[in-house]
Parts: structure tokens; sequence; C-alpha cells
């Protein structure tokens, strides 16, 4: 894949770290937000796969953009922990999109899920928790 899919924009909340390692695309859904990157070769590791470092970064990204984003207001937080168990891979020229669940959002903690696809393959899982700052 060269292009970036239909309705995905660029990323519309960034950082000077986010346009280090990106860029990023999102789309909303019925779902929630979608996040996705075309790997480049600057995502690669020398195996020539995007690297885990990498896709665990836009995980946390896509776990607390959904998560703080839950019932159209914005909620602060921060990350406290992440998980990611890898299943596949992606290499440059992949379009890379994050789908994810809020589980929950409480006073103090939220909880929220996702996978990661290349087309139609899960190559990824992750799971977030974050500590909500306040509302």
């Amino acid at each position: 894949m060269t292009a970036i899919p239909d309705g995905f924009e660029p990323l519309a909340r960034s950082s000077p770290f986010l346009d280090l390692v990106g860029p990023l695309y999102s789309r909303r859904t019925e779902e929630g937000l979608l996040i996705g990157f075309l790997a480049e070769d600057k995502h690669c590791n020398s195996s020539g796969f995007v690297h885990g470092g990498f896709l665990s970064t836009v995980a946390d990204i896509a776990l607390g953009y959904n998560a703080s984003g839950l019932g159209g207001t914005e909620t602060p937080m921060v990350t406290a922990s992440i998980s990611i168990d890898f299943a596949g891979s992606a290499r440059a020229g992949d379009w890379v999109v994050y789908k994810t669940d809020v589980q929950k959002v409480g006073k103090k903690v939220a909880f929220a899920n996702c996978y990661v696809h290349v087309g139609d393959k899960r190559i990824a899982r992750a799971s977030g928790l974050f500590s909500v700052l306040g509302r």
C-alpha cells in the first residue's frame, strides 16, 4: 500500500514527539477513533519489520486518545500501565491500523484494549490502564 485510506486525516492532536515519529492518521467511526500509519523505513528495525517499540508507542496513543475522549468530552489522563502481545508483523509500505475498545472510564482509572491490524490480519493486541487526572 502506498496511500492513506479514504477517510483518514492527519491526527488532529499532536506533540513534538509525535511529529518526530509520525505521521499518524485518524478516522472517527461509531466504534471509536481509528489510529493508523503508513509504515516507513524509519519505523523498521534492522530485520526490516516495524519495530515493536513503535507499535507499542502507537498503541499507547490509540488507547489513551480513545479512553480520554469517551462520551465526547475530553478527560485528562496519563498512562499508568500498558502491555502488548505480538502475533505478527508489519513492514515498510504496510498500512497499520489500531481499533480500540474502551472498557471503562471511572473517576480514578480507565481501561482500554486495542487490536493492531495490517489488512485483515491482527498483528498485536494491547491493553492499557490510565490514571484519570480530573474531569
